[in-house]
């Protein structure tokens, strides 16, 4: 056993040399290397004694004399290793292409946030118009006076008590005037505003009810025809508008003629003259009616006029926040567009950057594979094969055994041998194995 253990240790010095190039460019090159691991094998065999144990050692050695061979062989590892050197080349060539497909859609990416970000800052400054156009309409350009909101409700306020003093005064005269009865015994005003008229005037009948009821509106549908005629100054309207206001006039004065009418019947003698308009000039109470009718009407309607007025004012301010908040949903949906936009572009770039990731770890390992040694490993299982037939030929002719330990032996040998090949990658399915530990 001491004798078999000293023979391992001179294997060493028994193989071929690092320095000893061997012939690879003709069959007798080839040959002359078969044989040599033929021969060594025969010997290291006949130094250990076919030992199967020690067979492993050997193929070891055998194994990293090869490696040791095969990179001394520049222009054949050159030839191996050139797949890998183009392969290198096409993948640093897509990673360029990756990168700057990668640049592209960040900038793109970039864009679509300066987009969104503008937007963003649009929809701001419009909200805060909107907010601020009630107080300074000019400075947006709108022509519309500032505080129109105030106004409108301050004018509504006093226009409607003012109309309901209408309703009720145009009731009360219109029924005085026209079918109510005076009594001698009531004074002068309740003759003349009959508080129970809009009631009595329907116990009368339909006719006298409907009368009273619906004659306030004349008098407001003639204020409302004034105030469309004023927006439009021309002289034609301006006639009109005298009309309308002689009109109403003329219709005060004969309800205050009517009423007079009446009183002064109550009062004349059989020398009173017959009532006219000469002796309807003369009465206090003829001017009062007509006052209390015309001038109210007209101070109703220069309030409906100013409210009309400050509503238009109004409505030019909400004109323009209504076409600002259009604007900031059409800004909402761009902005939605270019986050959808941006998500794709995004889910690309995560794409991108997992290829580019792929494909350098890939040239990382090209480049490994390329500055280690490529050893052509079914070049080496002929060899190793070699080496084993030269180790099992000394067992068959040279080991005086039995030929069942013979037999035992070898079979030995040869699971040594496929358990080698199979440890370095030496099988039918490998062309080449790559030895990373580069020597």
């Amino acid at each position: 056993m001491t004798t078999q253990i000293k023979n391992i240790f001179r294997l060493k010095s028994i193989l071929p040399t690092q320095t000893e190039k061997p012939e690879n460019n003709t069959e007798e090159g080839e040959e002359a290397r078969r044989r040599t691991y033929h021969e060594t094998g025969f010997r290291d065999s006949s130094r250990n004694m076919g030992t199967a144990q020690v067979l492993s050692i050997c193929l070891d050695a055998i194994y990293a004399k090869f490696q040791n061979e095969e990179k001394l062989q520049i222009d054949k590892q050159r030839l191996a290793k050139e797949p890998y050197i183009n392969e290198q080349k096409n993948k640093e060539t897509e990673i360029k292409a990756l990168i700057v497909s990668r640049e592209n859609k960040e900038e793109q990416i970039n864009r679509l946030n300066d987009k969104i970000k503008g937007i963003k800052e649009n929809v701001e400054t419009l909200q805060f118009e909107i907010n601020d156009l009630p107080r300074d309409p000019e400075k947006y350009h709108v022509k519309a006076e500032k505080g129109a909101t105030t106004k409108f409700w301050v004018g509504l306020i006093i226009l409607v008590p003012i109309t309901l003093y209408l309703f009720t005064f145009y009731i009360s005269t219109s029924y005085s005037a026209f079918f109510k009865s005076f009594d001698p015994d009531s004074n002068l005003m309740a003759n003349v505003l009959d508080p129970k008229a809009f009631e009595k005037a329907w116990l009368d009948g339909p006719l006298e009810g409907a009368f009273v009821m619906l004659i306030p509106f004349v008098f407001l549908g003639l204020g409302y025809l004034i105030h469309m005629f004023s927006e439009n100054k021309n002289i034609v309207n301006y006639f009109k508008i005298a009309i309308l206001f002689i009109t109403t006039f003329i219709f005060d004065a004969i309800l205050a003629y009517q009423i007079e009418d009446k009183i002064y019947e109550l009062n004349k003698t059989f020398d009173s003259a017959p009532f006219d308009l000469s002796i309807a000039f003369t009465k206090i109470q003829f001017w009062g009616i007509i006052f209390a009718g015309f001038v109210v009407y007209v101070i109703w309607g220069l309030v409906f006029d100013f409210i009309m007025k400050e509503h238009r004012e109004k409505d030019k301010i909400k004109h323009q926040q209504y076409k600002r908040q259009q604007d900031i949903l059409i800004h909402k949906e761009k902005i939605n567009d270019f986050n959808k936009e941006k998500e794709i572009l995004i889910k690309e770039l995560e794409n991108i950057r997992e290829l580019i990731a792929k494909a350098q770890g890939r040239v990382l390992e090209l480049q490994r594979i390329i500055d280690a040694v490529i050893i052509p490993t079914k070049e080496y299982a002929l060899y190793a094969s070699e080496y084993v037939q030269g180790w099992v030929t000394f067992i068959t002719e040279k080991l005086f055994v039995s030929r069942t330990e013979n037999q035992n032996l070898i079979k030995e040998c040869m699971d040594i041998y496929n358990t080698h090949c199979g440890n370095v990658g030496a099988n039918a399915d490998s062309q080449n194995s790559v030895y990373l530990s580069v020597v």
